[in-house]
């Protein structure tokens, strides 16, 4: 085995923390490879197959010789659903040129810092927040600045506390809603009371990750570039990965001012270029075609979340909210802290996970990975009868600690 120097590494890649998810998800599938029976509620990933109606589509982009490099930005068709999609979900009207269709929405925010940050520039970060965001503002030379938000808030930041933590520094401000991890929703008045504070600021940069819009409870979802002053000043990520169950198919979108998206096309050109063009040929129909499947997803999803609560809540000293989107729940697990059951000390939501993993054969993620190490992450994209024999094996796990 070839081992690589530490020294030969950059600084940029030595400091950079291995995804947590992904890192829990490695773990589950080393005890499952030793015969164990790992129930894993770690990933972000829908347990749907993707519909029908839309691999159908990608067969028929393929027989129709749909096997060639696409333009950086898109392909026309593609593009055209993006902005009807838009104008219909979002009331966010956007011309071509303002749109990037990317390899995940993962790498639409990725080109939005490398486009916007250099070294000193500051970007406020919602807490808790997407694992991976810290990481890519950081590797684009930016500082993240992390603002919390508690169980006892719903998890959402209020306009005060923004207004405090921007000054001269701030080039942008980071958030998703729904939220991964908590699944919480900011309504269009909570946007409302952030845009006003935003206002107050020339030359910051929003953005706002939609990626769970389908997966959203509340029966309307509110975007922050919709409200008066804010589309010039605002990327709207999505894709197609969650609402459609499309994870693999590497498909996300952005649509921004002009010039943002012209230098995320550019950055995008250099490492790159276009996105796959079977899939995205496939993923103009699933946006402007029968969404059915999308709110069956969703109506699974509400069921699954109400029945993961009431279990919790049955687990003293487990502390749930009642999210209203995504498919995940954050409960605070910190009254654990400092019991034992005589062999093993909880002391932090690292050793919460990795008890319930090596004990229970969970796979949980740790909260401090999302900027809270008061809570614990549980993805409920699984069947109810996992579900339930997931959370009795953690209720009976943590009855030996006192």
């Amino acid at each position: 085995m070839i081992t690589t120097p530490q020294h030969m590494l950059s600084k940029k890649v030595a400091s950079m923390s291995e995804s947590a998810t992904l890192e829990m998800s490695k773990k589950a599938r080393a005890l499952r490879e030793k015969g164990l029976d790992v129930i894993s509620l770690s990933l972000g990933e829908p347990d749907f197959d993707t519909p029908q109606h839309i691999k159908d589509a990608a067969v028929e982009a393929l027989a129709n010789g749909y096997t060639k490099y696409t333009p950086v930005s898109g392909l026309s068709d593609y593009v055209e659903a993006i902005q009807e999609k838009f104008a219909r979900d979002n009331d966010l009207h956007f011309e071509k040129n303002q749109i990037v269709v990317s390899n995940g929405a993962k790498q639409s925010i990725a080109n939005v810092c490398l486009s916007i940050l250099d070294s000193g520039d500051e970007v406020i970060v919602f807490t808790p927040y997407w694992v991976s965001y810290v990481e890519i503002i950081k590797f684009a030379g930016g500082t993240p600045i992390t603002i919390s938000a508690s169980i006892d808030q719903d998890f959402k930041v209020n306009p005060k506390q923004l207004d405090e933590a921007i000054n001269h520094k701030t080039k942008a401000i980071i958030f998703s809603s729904p939220c991964n991890p908590t699944g919480s929703v900011y309504t269009r008045d909570e946007l409302e009371g952030l845009a006003e504070v935003i206002s107050n600021y020339e030359n910051i940069i929003v953005i706002s990750d939609e990626i769970y819009e389908y997966i959203n409870f509340t029966g309307q979802h509110a975007s922050i570039g919709a409200i008066d002053g804010m589309k010039d000043r605002t990327a709207t990520i999505n894709g197609m990965s969650k609402g459609f169950s499309m994870t693999g198919w590497r498909l996300g979108y952005m649509g921004a001012p002009a010039w943002l998206a012209a230098a995320c096309t550019k950055v995008q050109g250099q490492f790159t270029s276009g996105a796959a063009s079977f899939s995205q040929k496939a993923a103009s129909i699933a946006l402007n075609t029968d969404l059915g499947p999308s709110y069956e997803m969703r109506e699974a999803f509400i069921k699954r979340r109400d029945i993961v609560i009431d279990l919790l809540k049955e687990i003293p000293g487990i502390k749930v909210n009642h999210p209203t989107g995504a498919f995940y729940l954050f409960p605070d697990i910190s009254a654990y802290f400092g019991k034992s059951n005589g062999s093993v000390i909880i002391d932090n939501s690292n050793d919460f996970a990795e008890l319930i993993l090596e004990s229970a054969h969970v796979a949980l993620v740790a909260g401090s990975a999302f900027g809270n190490d008061n809570c614990v992450r549980i993805s409920y994209a699984a069947s109810e009868d996992l579900l339930r024999e997931a959370v009795k094996r953690i209720a009976n796990c943590l009855k030996e600690f006192k």
